[in-house]
C-alpha cells in the first residue's frame, strides 16, 4: 500500500517526523518497505512563463526565451525542443542551487546573455524525464515557489502489509491505526449529500448472492469526460502508484485509495436490459480493459447484461463497456464480493489489479454506501452530471456477521509474559473500535465490520500487544533447573517402531493374512493353524501363524521384477489355535536379500549376511533400553548353522537367521534370504533409563586369546567373564575367531578385548591383572578354556 504522507496528514496529523511516523507504523505491524521523496533538494526555482520565444541568432537548435516570473522578465537561452510561448515551466533564477550542487550564474551562450535556466524534471530530481523542460499546469501561479506549488516536500510511503490486514489498504485504514497509536481523533472528509436529480435507474439482478451479498449501482447522466481531474487528485494518485487516466476512472481510483472500496464505472449507453451478477456460462468470452481476451469458465463470477459478460467481478472491466471520450452517462458500481470468489477468479486468469488485491484480502462490508456517496460527490464536482437513485440489492443471510469474543486477563498475561493494567487494555480495545465490555476475569468485544481478521482470542492478544508496543514488553532471560530424571514414558508407540524400521532402510509390506497349508507346515509345523472353511483359493486356506511366509513370497515377486536389493518389514497380526481357542497377537518381521549397498565404483559389491540382520535386531531392541541376546537353535525352514532365538532378559521373544538353502532353491531364488520375526509386546515395553555420570578416569584394555571347544559360544564366554570380574568390565569385544593350524579340529580360538574402568579411581595394572586372572580361572573351570 503506497500513499502520500501529506494526504494522510489531512486525516490525522500527529506531532511526529516522517521517520518517527514510519517507525511507529512498523512497530504496530504495518511494515514500512520504502520511503520516497518527491524531489531532491533545490532552492530558488519558481514557476515561470515563456512570454516570447525567438530562434538564437547563431544556433538554430537554441531558443532565446523571455521568461516572466510574476514581477520581472528575463532573457534565457534554452535548447529544449518543447519550449514555446505560453508554456509554464520550472525557472531557476540567477543564484538558484540545483540538486547536483550547481549554482546558476548569469552567462553568455553563443554571444547571447542568459539570466537563468529552464529546467527538466531530471535536473530537479523529480523524475528521470529529460526529453525537455518541465510543462507545468496552467492552474499554478506564475512566480510561486516550485517546491510549494508542486508540493515537492511530500513523502511517498510504501507499506508491506500482511494478507490479514486488508483494512489498511486505504488512507482511511492507515489513519485509523495512527489515531489508535497516538490517542487522537480522525478528521474524516465530510461527504456532501448529493441530491438525486434524475429518476433514471438501471435494474440490477444478483443470481449469485453468496459470492456477491451486496451490490449498489447508480446512474449519473450528463457527465463531461473532457474535463480534467484536479491537480491535487492527480498528484495523490501518482504518489500512490496510480497514473491519471480520465476524470471518471481517476475518481474511482481515488475512492479506492482513500476508503479502500473498489468501484467501477460502465458507459451507460453500452448496457442492455439490466445488470446481472452471475457465474459465467460455457463458451463465453470477454475482452478486458487491458486488451487481453479470455475464455471464461463456469466458476467465474461476472457482471453481465443482456448482451453477455461486461466484467470479471471484482477484478477488471471489459473493453466494450468502459468509459471513453464519447461517454455522456455512466452506471457506477459499488459492491461487496466474497474474498474466496475473487481470489479464485484472479488466480485462474493470472490477472492482479488494485481492486482484486483488496477484495482478496477483504473489504469492509459496511463501506459501500459511503463509497458510493463519496464517488458521486467527486464526479459531480469534476465532470458534472445528474445522479439518479441508488439501486441496492442485498442478501442479509450471506453478509458477514460481527463476532463476540472474550479476552481473558489471565490469558493475556500468560501469552505476553507481562501484566498490563486493566484500564490500559480496555482503552486499547476501545480505541480499536472493538466496543469492549467488562466481564468477569476479562473483556467481551464485538468485532467491527472492517476488522474481519479478528476471529479468536489470540487475535485480541496480538492487537493489545502491538498497540501497547512490542518494545514496551521487557526482555527476560529464561531460567530453569535442568535435573536429570528418568524418562516418564513406559512404552513405545507402535508408530515409532514402524518409523525406526524405515530409518534402518526397510520398506513396509502388507501381505495377506491367509497362506497355504504348505507354507504353514514349512515354517510353523509345531503351531496349530485355523483352517478356513471356504477359502478363496488353496494358497489362502489357513490363517497365518507367522509373517515370514508372506514376506518370502514378496521377496520372490520383487526378484522377478529385477530387484537387486530387498529390505522389507511387516507389522501385523498372527493367529494360532482353532475356532474354539483362537489367539492372536501383533508380530514384527523383516527380510533381507541381495546387495548390502548399491553398486558403485568406490567399493566392491557385497551381499547382506547374518550379521546385518542381527545388528538390526539389536538396534530395534535397544530402543526400549534393553539388550538382545542370541541363542543358537535349530528352526524349521532355517539354515542349521545360521539361526538363533532372540532373547530379552533371558526370555525367547523371536527368531533370526538364514533360510535353508533347500528352501531358497525351491523358490528359484539365487543367494541367501535372511529373516527375523518376534513378538511386538516385549519390544513396546521400555525400561526406565537412569543417567549415570561418565567416569573421569582412564580405561585399561586387555586382550585374551582363548582356546575353547567348538561348541562353546562367545555369549557364554562373555557371561562367565562378566560374572567373575563384576561391573569394572565396561565393554567386551570379540574381534577374532580362528580355526586352523595349531588348533585341534574340535576347538576354536576366540580373541576378545576386555575394557576395564572405575568411576571412583584410576585402575592400576595390578588391579586389572587380578581381574583378568579371575576371569581366566573361571573360564578354565567352567568351559575348559585355556590361553593360547
Amino acid at each position: 500500500m503506497k500513499f502520500s504522507e501529506k494526504w494522510l496528514r489531512t486525516w490525522i496529523d500527529p506531532e511526529l517526523s516522517t521517520s518517527e511516523l514510519c517507525d511507529q507504523l512498523t512497530g504496530a505491524g504495518l511494515e514500512v518497505d520504502a520511503v520516497e521523496t518527491m524531489a531532491d533538494e533545490f532552492t530558488g526555482v519558481v514557476v515561470g512563463e515563456i512570454v516570447e520565444l525567438h530562434v538564437h541568432p547563431k544556433a538554430e537548435r537554441l531558443s532565446v526565451c523571455t521568461v516572466f516570473d510574476g514581477s520581472e522578465k528575463f532573457s534565457v537561452v534554452c535548447g529544449a525542443p518543447n519550449a514555446r510561448e505560453g508554456l509554464k515551466t520550472a525557472f531557476a533564477k540567477v543564484g538558484s542551487e540545483l540538486p547536483d550542487g550547481m549554482r546558476i550564474k548569469r552567462a553568455k551562450l553563443r554571444g547571447v546573455q542568459s539570466d537563468g535556466m529552464l529546467c527538466s524534471a531530471k535536473e530537479l530530481g523529480i523524475s528521470d524525464d529529460h526529453d525537455g523542460i518541465m510543462e507545468i499546469s496552467d492552474a499554478l501561479s506564475v512566480g510561486s515557489e516550485l517546491r510549494e506549488a508542486l508540493d515537492l516536500d511530500d513523502i511517498s510511503i510504501d507499506l508491506d502489509l500482511t494478507p490479514n490486514r486488508g483494512d489498511c489498504f486505504s488512507v482511511r485504514g492507515i489513519a485509523r491505526e495512527v489515531a489508535v497509536l497516538n490517542r487522537m481523533p480522525i478528521d474524516e472528509p465530510v461527504v456532501a449529500d448529493v441530491a438525486v436529480s434524475t429518476d433514471t435507474i438501471f435494474p440490477v439482478e444478483v443470481r449469485a448472492s453468496s459470492a456477491c451479498p451486496k451490490y449498489l449501482g447508480r446512474v449519473i447522466e450528463g457527465v463531461d469526460v473532457a474535463q480534467v481531474a484536479p491537480g491535487w487528485m492527480v498528484e495523490r494518485l501518482e504518489r500512490s502508484g496510480l497514473r491519471s487516466i480520465d476524470p471518471v476512472v481517476d475518481v474511482t481510483n481515488y475512492v479506492l485509495l482513500e476508503l479502500g472500496q473498489p468501484l467501477h464505472a460502465f458507459d451507460l449507453d453500452s448496457l442492455e436490459d439490466r445488470i446481472v451478477v452471475r457465474t459465467a456460462e460455457q463458451g463465453e468470452k470477454l475482452t478486458l480493459l487491458d486488451g487481453n481476451s479470455i475464455d471464461l469458465d463456469e466458476e467465474s463470477l461476472v457482471i453481465a447484461h443482456g448482451g453477455g459478460p461486461l466484467a470479471i467481478a471484482g477484478v477488471m472491466g471489459g473493453a466494450e463497456s468502459g468509459v471513453t471520450e464519447t461517454t455522456t452517462a455512466v452506471f457506477l458500481e459499488c459492491a461487496f464480493f466474497s474474498p474466496e470468489t475473487i481470489m479464485g477468479t484472479s488466480r485462474r486468469y493470472g490477472v492482479q489489479t488494485d481492486a482484486s488485491q483488496r477484495y482478496e484480502r477483504g473489504v469492509d462490508s459496511a463501506l459501500q454506501a459511503d463509497a458510493m456517496a463519496r464517488a458521486t460527490e467527486l464526479l459531480v464536482e469534476i465532470v458534472g452530471g445528474n445522479p439518479g437513485p441508488v439501486v441496492e440489492v442485498i442478501d442479509e443471510d450471506s453478509m458477514p456477521r460481527s463476532m463476540k469474543l472474550t479476552l481473558r486477563a489471565a490469558r493475556l498475561e500468560d501469552l505476553l509474559g507481562v501484566k498490563i493494567e486493566d484500564e490500559e487494555v480496555f482503552g486499547i480495545l476501545d480505541r480499536l473500535g472493538l466496543r469492549p465490555r467488562d466481564v468477569p476475569d476479562g473483556w467481551e468485544i464485538t468485532t467491527p465490520s472492517h476488522r474481519f481478521d479478528i476471529a479468536i482470542e489470540e487475535d485480541l492478544v496480538e492487537e493489545v500487544c502491538r498497540i501497547y508496543g512490542y518494545d514496551a514488553i521487557p526482555t527476560r532471560t529464561a531460567h530453569a533447573a535442568l535435573p536429570l530424571k528418568p524418562s516418564g514414558r513406559d512404552g513405545i508407540d507402535p508408530a515409532a517402531l514402524r518409523t525406526l524400521m524405515t530409518h534402518l532402510g526397510y520398506n513396509e509390506a502388507i501381505t495377506y493374512s491367509f497362506i497355504s497349508s504348505d507354507r504353514h507346515e514349512l515354517f510353523s509345523p509345531n503351531v496349530q493353524a485355523q483352517v478356513i472353511e471356504n477359502p478363496m483359493s488353496k494358497e489362502q486356506s489357513v490363517m497365518r501363524t507367522s509373517l515370514i511366509p508372506g514376506l518370502v513370497d514378496a521377496v520372490v515377486g520383487n526378484i522377478a521384477r529385477q530387484s537387486t536389493s530387498i529390505r522389507m518389514f511387516e507389522y501385523g497380526q498372527c493367529f494360532s489355535g482353532d475356532a474354539d481357542n483362537l489367539t492372536q497377537g501383533f508380530r514384527l518381521a523383516a527380510v533381507l536379500w541381495g546387495l548390502k549397498d548399491p553398486e558403485n565404483w568406490a567399493q566392491r559389491s557385497k551381499n547382506v549376511d547374518f550379521f546385518d540382520i542381527k545388528g538390526d535386531v539389536e538396534r530395534i531392541v535397544a530402543v526400549g533400553g534393553r539388550n538382545a541376546t542370541f541363542r543358537a537353535s535349530t528352526l524349521p525352514g532355517f539354515h542349521p548353522g545360521q539361526s538363533a532365538d532372540i532373547c530379552i532378559d533371558d526370555n525367547v521373544v523371536g527368531t533370526v537367521g538364514c533360510l535353508s538353502p533347500q528352501l531358497v532353491g525351491s523358490l528359484g531364488v539365487a543367494g541367501e534370504i535372511f529373516v527375523f520375526e518376534c513378538d511386538v509386546a516385549p519390544l513396546l515395553l521400555k525400561r526406565q533409563l537412569h543417567h549415570e555420570e561418565v567416569s573421569r578416569y582412564p580405561s585399561i584394555r586387555r586382550d585374551l586369546a582363548l582356546v575353547v571347544n567348538e561348541s562353546v559360544s562367545s555369549e557364554s564366554v562373555e557371561k562367565l567373564i562378566r560374572e567373575s570380574v563384576g561391573d569394572l568390565l565396561v565393554e567386551f569385544r570379540l574381534f577374532d575367531v580362528y580355526k586352523g593350524k595349531g588348533i585341534d579340529s574340535i576347538d576354536k580360538s576366540l580373541a576378545v578385548g576386555l575394557i576395564f574402568q572405575d568411576t571412583a579411581k584410576t585402575l592400576t595394572d595390578s588391579d586389572v591383572g587380578t581381574l583378568v586372572e579371575k576371569a581366566v580361572v573361571a573360564l578354565e573351570q567352567e568351559v575348559g578354556a585355556r590361553l593360547r
